[in-house]
């Protein structure tokens, strides 16, 4: 039973069914989880426990751009992929010769 309606048929007369086939169904958005492998941790603090240092110094290691592609932050929340951040801190970049 397909119904027609115009442009003048008020919202409110219609039924749940009739609301559901006008506006169509929606299709559900599909959130991809396959990289839950993933380890991250949240905040300077969380810096400082993979690194087993202070938090001063976890500051300062943030600070220094060694692990800043580990690093997504916006505005004051901070998160960091561990594994890429230990990964990048053990790579020497520039330095005496």
């Amino acid at each position: 039973m397909v119904q027609v309606f115009d442009n003048n048929t008020p919202i409110a007369m219609l039924t749940v069914g009739q609301l559901k086939e006008v506006l169509g169904t929606p299709q559900p958005k599909v959130i991809d989880t396959t990289n839950s492998d993933k380890n991250y941790v949240y905040g300077i603090i969380g810096i400082a426990k993979i690194f087993g240092c202070s938090i001063p110094t976890a500051n300062r290691i943030k600070k220094s751009g060694k692990i800043d592609k580990a690093i997504t932050q916006i505005g004051r929340v901070i998160v960091c992929d561990a594994d890429l951040a230990m990964e990048l801190a053990g790579q020497k970049n520039g330095g005496r010769k």
